[in-house]
């Protein structure tokens, strides 16, 4: 198995023009600074907020393999569509079947970052809770998609995670949406999902990553955002505050 081929971006790009890009490019800044609003909202100061960012982006292109299924006709090299996003899966040669893998920027940062979130603001209880009815949501709607592994409708993690923090703890509920959002999508979306992932003829199913890493990647900025809408803002306090 050639490791090379598990580091790969999930996010197809497409053929630009002069506007297109320079339309990218203000999406891109907005992005940013909605991130960076997002990660002040839940106590991180400007310079961990712009580390994270950077650490998430880079992590996106990481995949640490862990399983493997038996092969099967493998899908390689194409872009595959799924409402209105292009995925990319990685062209392969020989391949052995579907690897399982963990994506670093769409699920290891994101579960620490959500740890760290719970034992700071004690969200013990609330953040089981949101992440449960979150999880429950993704996996209902979660959709194993040929070639790519198992997809979700970009915009469901960080609406539900919202919708479910707000009520449970209006003083945290930016923290909590992150949370719930974050580890809801992926073991309701990726972890339950795995045992559909064998007949799809991905030869990667990266958790965290492909088909769910845009839905990690906007839970962490638009879930948060959302709530903060009618939380308090969080003031940046201890090792990762000001």
């Amino acid at each position: 198995m050639d490791i090379d081929k598990l580091q790969y971006l999930p996010l197809a790009p497409h053929p630009f023009s002069a506007l297109a890009l320079a339309w990218l490019v203000l999406v891109v800044w907005m992005w940013v600074r909605a991130f960076r609003l997002a990660s002040t909202r839940i106590g991180l100061n400007s310079l961990t907020a712009s580390m994270l960012l950077l650490a998430s982006l880079a992590g996106s292109y990481l995949n640490i393999p862990v399983a493997r299924l038996p092969g099967r006709q493998i899908v390689s090299g194409e872009i595959i569509y799924f409402y209105g996003m292009a995925y990319a899966v990685p062209a392969v040669t020989h391949w052995p079947g579907t690897v399982i893998a963990v994506n670093v920027g769409g699920a290891v940062i994101p579960v620490l970052l959500s740890l760290y979130l719970v034992v700071r603001h004690r969200l013990w209880v609330t953040s089981l809770i949101a992440i449960a009815i979150v999880a429950a949501i993704c996996h209902w709607l979660a959709q194993p998609v040929p070639g790519l592994g198992i997809a979700l409708p970009v915009f469901v993690p960080p609406l539900t995670a919202a919708a479910v923090a707000l009520p449970l703890s209006w003083r945290q509920a930016a923290a909590l949406a992150y949370i719930g959002g974050s580890v809801g999508c992926l073991l309701g979306a990726d972890i339950l999902n795995l045992d559909k992932v064998a007949g799809l003829g991905a030869p990667v199913a990266s958790i965290g990553g492909a088909g769910t890493f845009d839905g990690i990647f906007v839970t962490g900025m638009l879930a948060v955002l959302l709530a903060s809408i009618f939380s308090p803002p969080e003031r940046s306090r201890g090792r990762f505050g000001s």
